[in-house]
């Protein structure tokens, strides 16, 4: 059974999620790194091999401490980053970094005031908390430039359970799919995810 207010429960409301993503945020980097966490690296290899053209401007929604952004910039140094995240104690850490140009305080499902377009958005690891998809991918065509693409993970038990595939496939005229990974680990040293939780890494391209 799935524990609510857990991390694999989804933790609550969002305010539950900030409350929790601020008191971890000064321990969140060991404990990943503790419970083996490798989906920004494989996102940003992903991004390597299918990426035609170095990204001039990318959107890292949901960007915690900037683990996705630190991935990305030792593949393209050049590449300028926004990054949203509703956590202000994470947002504070990524900032003293100096990985992005600018951060938003506001939930990744929300659109945030820019003039710009963006190459490619991000959402990696933060999938679990959307609850309104077709918001969410509303907002991300919104954003992106065209042909751009649109890099995410998603649980694979979520994906089950929301028929993503189908998602997908109602999406097709906006998003093509460019690359769905096999069933990886997540969060393998963690007692909750352990190897029995996976994820899958998806690339769309704005059509």
């Amino acid at each position: 059974m799935i524990k609510k207010n857990s991390l694999v429960g989804g933790l609550g409301n969002q305010k539950q999620i900030e409350t929790y993503y601020d008191e971890l945020s000064s321990t969140y980097e060991k404990k990943l790194k503790e419970w083996e966490y490798k989906a920004p690296k494989k996102s940003a290899q992903i991004l390597n091999k299918y990426l035609k053209k170095k990204p001039k401007l990318l959107l890292d929604l949901a960007c915690g401490t900037g683990l996705f952004a630190e991935k990305i910039l030792k593949i393209y140094k050049n590449c300028i980053i926004d990054g949203t995240d509703i956590s202000e104690k994470s947002l504070k850490i990524a900032k003293e970094k100096q990985y992005y140009r600018n951060l938003y305080r506001t939930s990744f499902q929300n659109k945030h005031k820019t003039k710009d377009k963006y190459n490619i958005v991000s959402l990696i690891g933060a999938m679990t908390y959307c609850n309104d998809q077709l918001k969410l991918f509303k907002n991300v065509y919104f954003f992106l430039t065209k042909k751009g693409y649109f890099i995410f993970t998603h649980r694979t038990d979520l994906w089950l359970k929301y028929n993503f595939d189908n998602f997908l496939i109602k999406n097709s005229k906006k998003f093509k799919v460019i690359y769905k990974s096999r069933p990886l680990d997540y969060l393998p040293k963690n007692k909750e995810f352990k190897k029995n939780i996976k994820i899958r890494l998806i690339l769309l391209q704005k059509c």
